[in-house]
């Protein structure tokens, strides 16, 4: 027991120290966990046999990690991006699994060893990707969302591999390895209750068992967590998600299918469960240790012996995987019409081997279709390819998305044949709202957008835009600057936005620049290189946020109006004094003594201003008095619908 409490201290310190380094240098977790695992392992020899062991007991973080997929699809959702789901998925699964088994045919090996080859090379990382997605903010891109149907699609397509790799089986294997495994084998299939039954009786028991979890999990799930909740004791309740999880991955094992498919089921089917969010704050953080956990085995498992003997002969395997997958990716990106650097993040983010090639491996060796050396070798295959995904991420990140943005920047932009009285730079969602109010009011605008794919999007809801960056001079003298009364910059990047504002201040004087702002400091810059007026992108939302939530609790709706004009007057008689105190910092940093002393001086006045308005229980405002209490919610309910939500997707 006190080697395995030293085995676990080790890997749990080697992650502690890799993955906050590895994150500082933008190499990502999931990185920091393999370079964990390869310090520790076949570096410095710290971990050694119980590796093995470790890693089918982390497995388990695949497992919960497609429960929490599965909970967050709800069957509605999937129903919707069928197409998508079995396009995209069913065309790189059944591509990838042809090439590689003719390729592996070509090298003289027998179709049912090919074909297993090409199953297990056809499947991604789920783990590492969703993760990397996840750390990027890549899941809303079109890339990341083709990504995960491709995933998806590879995760349900598990069940009949599964199945299938025993009707594959060598009979040369089957008598060579029967006599050696012998007892071992029998043990192992003592966990199984489907050994020795018929073809047909396995597939019914193969139903029944996603029946059970389909229909008890809608039916009997929410009467045990009404029953456990009702005690008040959160640990149950964290014991029941464990113990839920953990009981329909046994069960998936003792029919012979994939415990993470059978956990990716039970997901989905309690996606609608009002005890959703509760299930995911209580799997997360043992999906996320375990996770860890797997990677860092994944790292210490490479051999090394194995790896120098067929050093080559792996490299060339692991390069070879990764090339012929990412060329079915980016062909059938293609197909699918994916745009800029979207085809890309799709073809990169899985041209890697997935760690169900370990579960396939594990099956296949089980029942005697892949020779021993084979598997050892393959293993190493797919670990590698894994190893060196988060380096096709990093070469995502620094080559191919520069490569786009200058190719945007270097003469590809429309011919602008228009002239506006307002220059809009930034078509999201932001600039969008902006447009529509000018062009409501006949005010002709000429709006800019750097991103293609946005402008692209604009255009077919029918808002004339041009691919354009604002930024540079000769874009905004072309879109008529001279003669423009307003330029409106609503694009998200900081830095870009103050050069803008800098370069336009110069250069057209007597235009008047509006601006949108960061935060706070952000907004004292641009006002300080000239800008004539300054929005903070989230001020007015999260006032108007505020003052929704105290008419939720039914505080009258014109005290909460008193509120937010109370909140807004004293903030706009201190901001010319903050912005002074900022730009009188010496130090440089805009926060010195001074500046924080009135920063709290300004928070203890709108306090001060709100406390007032509370009690003072006469309107200072002429034709503000409250109306009968009857007439409250009719008030609200206009307000709501006189201003309905605007959502840009």
């Amino acid at each position: 027991m006190t080697a395995y409490f030293l085995y676990i201290f080790i890997y749990l310190a080697a992650a502690v120290i890799a993955v906050p380094v590895a994150k500082k240098l933008g190499l990502g977790s999931v990185l920091g966990y393999l370079i964990a695992g390869l310090i520790i392992g076949p570096t410095l020899g710290l971990v050694g046999d119980e590796t093995t062991t470790i890693q089918h007991f982390a497995e388990f973080g695949v497992v919960m990690m497609l429960f929490l997929v599965g909970l967050e699809l709800e069957p509605k959702s999937l129903w919707a991006m069928k197409s998508r789901l079995i396009g995209l998925g069913g065309l790189q699964l059944g591509g990838t699994t042809l090439l590689i088994t003719l390729i592996a045919m070509l090298f003289n090996q027998p179709f049912t060893i090919a074909l297993t080859i090409g199953l297990i090379f056809a499947l991604s990382s789920t783990a590492i990707v969703l993760q990397t997605f996840q750390e990027k903010g890549l899941q809303k891109t079109e890339g990341g969302k083709g990504a995960f149907s491709v995933l998806l699609f590879q995760d349900i397509a598990v069940i009949p591999m599964l199945a299938l790799i025993p009707l594959l089986a060598l009979p040369e294997l089957v008598a060579s390895n029967a006599a050696s495994q012998g007892e071992g084998q029998s043990h192992s299939d003592s966990l199984s209750v489907v050994n020795e039954l018929a073809p047909w009786a396995y597939g019914l028991v193969i139903i029944g068992s996603v029946v059970f979890v389909t229909i008890g999990g809608h039916y009997l799930s929410r009467p045990l967590f009404k029953f456990v909740s009702s005690s008040g004791l959160r640990e149950i309740f964290t014991a029941t998600a464990l113990m839920l999880v953990i009981g329909i991955a046994a069960l998936m094992g003792l029919v012979g299918l994939s415990p993470a498919l059978g956990a990716f089921l039970a997901g989905v089917v309690l996606a609608n469960s009002e005890f959703r969010h509760e299930l995911e704050a209580n799997i997360e953080p043992f999906k996320g240790l375990l996770l860890g956990l797997f990677f860092i085995t994944v790292g210490a498992g490479i051999n090394f012996s194995v790896l120098s003997e067929n050093a080559i002969l792996i490299g060339v395997l692991t390069l070879s995987v990764i090339g012929l997958k990412a060329a079915v990716l980016f062909l059938i990106s293609l197909i699918f019409s994916f745009k800029g650097s979207s085809k890309w993040l799709l073809t990169l983010s899985l041209a890697q081997a997935g760690e169900f090639g370990f579960v396939l491996l594990s099956f296949a060796s089980q029942n005697f279709v892949l020779p021993q050396d084979i598997i050892a070798i393959l293993s190493l295959v797919v670990a590698l390819s894994m190893f060196l995904t988060p380096g096709l991420f990093i070469f995502f990140d620094k080559v191919i998305l520069p490569r786009y943005q200058r190719r945007g920047s270097q003469g590809t932009e429309d011919t602008i044949d228009d002239k506006g009285t307002v220059i809009i730079a930034g078509i999201g969602r932001f600039g969008q709202i902006i447009n529509r109010l000018l062009v409501a009011n006949n005010v002709h605008t000429v709006v800019l957008d750097i991103r293609a794919e946005q402008v692209e999007l604009i255009r077919k809801i029918g808002t004339k835009a041009y691919f354009g960056d604002a930024s540079k001079p000769d874009i905004l003298h072309t879109a008529g600057a001279e003669d423009a009364a307003l330029l409106i910059i609503a694009i998200d990047n900081r830095e870009t936005a103050a050069d803008m504002v800098k370069y336009a201040k110069h250069a057209y004087p007597n235009m008047r620049v509006l601006a949108r702002a960061f935060d706070r400091g952000h907004g004292y810059r641009l006002r300080q290189l000239g800008a004539d007026y300054v929005v903070s992108e989230t001020y007015h939302s999260a006032l108007e946020m505020g003052a929704q939530a105290l008419r939720s609790l039914n505080v009258h709706p014109f005290q909460v109006e008193r509120q937010k004009m109370a909140y807004k007057d004293i903030e706009d008689q201190q901001n010319d004094v903050l912005y002074h105190a900022w730009v009188d910092d010496a130090s440089g940093e805009r926060i010195d003594n001074n500046y924080l002393k009135l920063f709290v001086e300004l928070e203890s006045l709108i306090g001060e201003a709100l406390n007032t308005e509370l009690h003072d229980t006469h309107s200072k405002v002429k034709g503000w008095t409250p109306p009968p209490k009857g007439h409250a919610d009719s008030f609200s309910s206009a307000q709501e619908g006189g201003h309905p939500e605007v959502r840009d997707n």
